[in-house]
């Protein structure tokens, strides 16, 4: 899977966690995974604890956490329009 498409998998919807990133709509925050990860936690643990989640939305946290940190632009985040 291409980073772009990594990408597509963090939403941003303003309702959930006041606009924080989270994966693919679920109450799951980006910020969540990162620190299980810095905790020392494996993917097989974090996928254990989290059965929703898919390997590549592990990877699509990482690659969020890079471009932030490189200061790139992150244009294929999708940010969901509250109605």
């Amino acid at each position: 899977m291409e980073l772009k498409d990594l990408l597509n998998r963090i939403t941003v919807n303003p309702k959930i966690f006041g606009g924080k990133p989270i994966i693919r709509g679920m109450r799951i925050k980006v910020e969540n995974v990162l620190s299980l990860l810095a905790q020392g936690m494996t993917l097989e643990e974090i996928l254990e604890d989290y059965p929703e989640l898919e390997p590549d939305d592990i990877r699509a946290c990482l690659v969020y956490a890079c471009a932030l940190v490189a200061n790139e632009a992150i244009e294929n985040v999708n940010i969901e329009a509250t109605t």
